[in-house]
């Protein structure tokens, strides 16, 4: 009779965590100018609309009106400053024209140089996920190792589980370098 242990360790919560740093990573690079027309990175812009600060996307219609530019159009055209006030303040190195009937957002080419320089903030961005999944993994990692020492789970148990916290670690790091790569991809094309 084949005799198949099941692993004694839940790496559920530690796959969750792991997915958190790849979604980070995402939703950092999403906001970095690369040279297209994307409605993405104006969404951490918050716009003062009466009072209250909301996102463009809340007080306004954001398109793609060709590949370099997009063309914000406020639901309220007393926005329009407003919404200027607040693309300018951020900070994007984006252009603007505007018009009775909204704003025109213009994403400049990117110079070597730039590019350059934002492919080196993108590994930045990559290092910084890289050092979350290893504090995840070490947190795992001594978790596991404490269960082991409380006799929770047998020295076997403890082996297959570090071997399965690296298999996980493993197709993290593809996982991360393969987001990284697209956009460093769109950045220098």
């Amino acid at each position: 009779m084949s005799h198949v242990t099941k692993m004694a360790y839940n790496f559920s919560n530690f796959k969750t965590d792991l997915k958190k740093a790849e979604e980070w990573l995402s939703k950092e690079y999403s906001q970095i100018h690369s040279g297209r027309a994307i409605p993405v990175v104006l969404d951490g812009i918050m716009v003062d609309s009466y009072g209250t600060f909301i996102s463009i996307k809340n007080v306004a219609s954001v398109n793609i009106e060709d590949p370099k530019t997009l063309r914000i159009a406020p639901w309220d055209k007393n926005q329009i400053k407003e919404i200027e006030r607040a693309i300018l303040a951020a900070n994007t190195g984006l252009s603007l024209a505007t018009d009775e009937a909204g704003i025109r957002v213009i994403f400049p080419a990117l110079t070597t140089e730039c590019r350059i320089m934002t492919v080196k903030i993108l590994k930045e961005k990559l290092e910084d996920a890289r050092v979350t999944t290893r504090l995840e993994r070490e947190k795992v990692v001594t978790d596991v190792e404490k269960k082991e020492k409380n006799a929770e789970i047998t020295n076997d148990e403890l082996f297959r589980a570090r071997e399965e916290i690296q298999k996980i670690m493993n197709e993290t790091n593809v996982m991360l370098e393969a987001i990284f790569e697209k956009k460093e991809n769109e950045v220098m094309n």
